[in-house]
């Protein structure tokens, strides 16, 4: 079974079928308490509450920020770096390597421990594949990006799982949507690609001429920018076979003037 003019669908990873955001907050802030970086830092280093926050919100706000050339350095020591920075900034003295150190390997631990693939997702991503060749296509450091699918052990789900670390160009590069293509043995045209990020998902797809954009807006708020501009927009994850859905009406609709047109003629 499939979809008339969709062939495969190409999903982004964080914050699209993972939420990686929360599961970073998460390993700021919540149980267990033995592997908060917050607790650590107040009850084995003895910090203030404050400075404890003030130290993880920097690193937070780093994070954000965060520019990383892996030809110039590993991501393990720029994150640790980030650690280092926040805690000279917060307390000042001298930089503390072993310190940031540990704060980073708790709080990545921790957030991969978070990561998780919803029951619901995977249910409908289970459904999908019935129809559609599914890919998973993350940009992002290779051993960040893998650690994480092997964390939400979301392998099972997909065809094929791209990652933007270990190809030449990232998302929103043509190129890689190319690779994605060829990789599944499918046209441009016959693929739609879903994400959260307008700037690499949606102006990615776009540039690479896919048959249609899917941007995952769950706020649901108009950006001030609506450049570029998605074929449609949902609020879930959990929306895109309705989307799917509208497509292949459309897709019969025209099927059906089409026919109906050369039979008149």
């Amino acid at each position: 079974m499939g979809l008339h003019g969709v062939k495969a669908v190409f999903f982004d990873l964080d914050n699209t079928l993972v939420d990686t955001a929360a599961a970073g907050r998460r390993a700021i802030e919540e149980p267990p308490r033995a592997l908060q970086v917050i607790s650590a830092l107040q009850s084995k280093h003895h910090y203030g509450e404050g400075a404890a926050r003030a130290i993880c919100d920097k690193v937070q706000a780093k994070l954000l920020k965060e520019c990383h050339d892996p030809a110039k350095m590993c991501i393990t020591d720029l994150r640790i770096s980030h650690w280092e920075e926040a805690i000279q900034e917060t307390i000042g003295g001298e930089a503390n390597r072993d310190l940031a150190a540990e704060c980073y390997y708790l709080w990545k631990t921790t957030r991969l421990q978070h990561l998780t693939l919803a029951e619901d997702t995977r249910g409908m991503l289970t459904e999908l594949r019935k129809a559609v060749r599914l890919l998973l296509l993350t940009n992002g450091d290779r051993q960040t990006q893998r650690e994480k699918i092997e964390a939400c052990a979301c392998q099972p789900y997909f065809d094929a799982i791209v990652v933007g670390g270990e190809q030449k160009e990232e998302k929103p590069a043509p190129s890689i949507f190319h690779y994605c293509c060829d990789l599944l043995g499918v046209q441009p045209a016959e693929c739609v690609m879903v994400g959260d990020s307008l700037d690499t998902d949606i102006q990615g797809g776009l540039n690479a001429g896919l048959k249609a954009t899917v941007w995952l807006n769950k706020t649901m708020t108009t950006p001030v920018d609506t450049s570029p501009v998605p074929h449609y927009i949902i609020s879930s994850i959990l929306d895109l076979p309705a989307v799917l859905q509208k497509m292949e009406h459309k897709v019969n609709a025209k099927l059906g003037t089409d026919h109906m047109a050369s039979s008149n003629e």
